[in-house]
């Protein structure tokens, strides 16, 4: 096994949360990183100590790099002393590391969370681990043992499938303008809006996968497809909650929620709250030419068939 150990807020969430990804062997729960040798959860303020999570894991089975891309997920990067509800030092963020060749690893992933949010400094910190003490035994496991605990993560995130960024990177302007078609283009780039119910996917029910046409980034699946009339593919969530970001749409006269692609920074479409409310109630209102389908008995040989659990 190998082994990393991550600050990000109360341990008690983000413990729960890695526990729960397949290839993670153990976890536990511990104060890292403060000025001196020892210290308790009541004197986290005075000795600096921040709550912290062990992670041991299987590197045959899960790398450090994902391990950090499930960290990202549910932390706030840019949030100083604070995760959540909870303010205070023992609540910073932090990747505190015993192997020195696991550093290389950990500098990309911050140097691409930064670009990711637009080059700004990170508020997560980046030291070797020590000064590190197990935290007391009711902590461990606290949330197994209380399940209705507090808890600012979702753990449930763990169970999302995890869809790593730099494997889709959205081509050159010029080499856009020359795959896409000229309605592709206009959706994808310039915020165009394709004609209702005469699109390619309006109809399309088939099983399989929808990818971002500019990056090749999976974005949603045909089991959370619904008809909703309004002429334009409707989904009720995407593949997993970080794959969309959102803006606010003041275009037209009309106050909106635009959603755009993680990778290929394409615009999709709309998100509304009148989807199905079985399924949450939203509905990812989606161009078609913003879109690619791959057929479930395609995925594999177009390297997508690490998201055949899907559909299981």
């Amino acid at each position: 096994m190998k082994s990393i150990y991550l600050a990000g807020g109360c341990f008690w969430g983000l413990e729960e949360y890695f526990s729960r990804i397949d290839g993670v062997q153990e976890t536990s729960v511990g104060y890292a990183n403060g000025q001196v040798e020892t210290t308790n959860y009541h004197l986290l303020k005075e000795t600096d100590h921040a709550e912290t999570v062990f992670v041991a894991y299987d590197p045959a089975v899960i790398s450090l790099r994902e391990i950090l891309l499930y960290y990202f997920r549910v932390i706030d990067p840019l949030s100083v002393n604070r995760q959540g509800n909870d303010r205070g030092r023992q609540y910073r963020t932090g990747i505190y590391y015993q192997d020195a060749d696991d550093l290389p690893v950990i500098e990309q992933v911050m140097t691409e969370q930064s670009q990711h949010f637009g080059n700004q400094p990170l508020a997560v910190e980046v030291e070797p681990l020590r000064h590190y003490i197990p935290a007391e035994d009711y902590h461990q496991e606290y949330l197994k043992k209380n399940p209705g605990g507090y808890c600012h993560i979702d753990v449930n995130d763990a169970y999302q499938p995890l869809i790593d960024p730099s494997l889709y990177q959205k081509p050159e302007q010029e080499v856009l303008r020359e795959q896409l078609s000229e309605e592709e283009y206009a959706v994808t780039q310039e915020n165009a809006t394709e004609r209702p119910f005469d699109n390619r996917f309006d109809n399309h029910f088939q099983e399989g996968i929808y990818v971002d046409i500019t990056s090749g980034e999976p974005l949603f699946q045909s089991t959370d497809k619904f008809q909703s009339g309004c002429g334009w593919p409707s989904f009720s969530k995407p593949i997993a909650k970080d794959l969309i970001q959102y803006r606010q749409d003041l275009s037209h006269g009309m106050r909106r929620i635009e959603v755009r692609s993680r990778a290929g920074d394409a615009h999709l479409g709309h998100v509304f709250e009148d989807g199905p409310r079985e399924s949450g109630g939203l509905r990812y209102c989606i161009n078609s030419a913003a879109l690619r389908f791959v057929a479930k008995e395609e995925m594999e040989a177009e390297g997508y068939g690490y998201l055949l659990g899907l559909f299981d």
